[in-house]
């Protein structure tokens, strides 16, 4: 067995000081056959003594995952993502790219927005497979292992949608300029009503609430790393016209003012 790469990085775990101290996370390279479709595996273990609820920004994409009592395809979370850890416990999961997981079902992403799918309801007897198979390993090798087969028996096909989709995500990233819809149109050169569509039926959401997801991950990202912020800086670095807006964004999709996010680091 090859050992998976392991790839690094807590982007999208919200107040990661604190997770640190209750669970471990790790996450994998998949094979170069099938990068085009899947971000990452990733395996997830934790040993608590109390209850802790655990809440991240995840990424736009599709994750399955797969843990005793709760596997499933987890669509779009267009808020914030809580998880309750309780006792001992491990978890392992596909996160697929933004609008990789479309060629796999072929059908409209958005139909999975904000909800929890379970494997058989969608891949029948081959996903209860699957289920019961990694639910019996502790190896993150062998896990992957098995998924990798269970990708490739699945024949997706590498829809070029999902190139362009992923080349504007990647765009999005890197360029902080793109703060609104219409700089995608004018960058990619692409209508604005295909665009949406496209987002709709391949990612789930909006463009608009991708731009704003990453921007928003940018910003917590940054909260835990420095001690002092300047926030009417930060707020511009991040595309935002005055402290207000940025304020009010974080507000909705965080649960919490900026400057409390802060506090709540801080006493960690």
């Amino acid at each position: 067995m090859v050992e998976p790469a392991k790839i690094w990085g807590s982007r999208g775990i919200l107040n990661p000081i604190t997770g640190e101290k209750k669970f471990r996370v790790m996450r994998y390279l998949p094979a170069p056959d099938l990068r085009f479709w899947v971000e990452r595996f990733w395996a997830v273990e934790w040993d608590v003594a109390e209850p802790y609820l655990q809440e991240n920004l995840p990424y736009p994409c599709i994750d399955l995952a797969i843990e005793h009592s709760q596997s499933g395809v987890f669509g779009v979370a267009t808020g914030k993502f809580t998880r309750l850890l309780q006792g001992r416990g491990r978890a392992f999961g596909i996160k697929f790219k933004p609008g990789g997981f479309y060629p796999f079902v072929g059908m409209s992403i958005s139909q999975f927005t904000d909800k929890t799918i379970p494997l058989f309801g969608l891949f029948g007897a081959a996903g209860q497979c699957l289920q019961d198979t990694i639910l019996g390993l502790e190896n993150d090798g062998e896990a992957i292992e098995i998924a990798e087969k269970f990708l490739r028996d699945c024949s997706p096909e590498e829809d070029t949608t999902v190139m362009l989709i992923n080349a504007i995500v990647d765009c999005i990233i890197s360029n902080r300029a793109i703060t609104k819809v219409d700089d995608i149109v004018s960058l990619m050169g692409i209508n604005k009503r295909t665009l949406q569509r496209m987002f709709s039926q391949y990612v789930g959401v909006s463009p608009k609430l991708v731009i704003k997801r990453f921007r928003l991950q940018e910003a917590a990202e940054h909260l835990a790393q420095v001690e002092h912020v300047n926030w009417s800086t930060l707020a511009l670095e991040l595309g935002y016209f005055d402290q207000a807006h940025f304020i009010k964004d974080f507000k909705a999709m965080i649960g919490q003012t900026p400057t409390e996010y802060a506090r709540q680091l801080g006493e960690a």
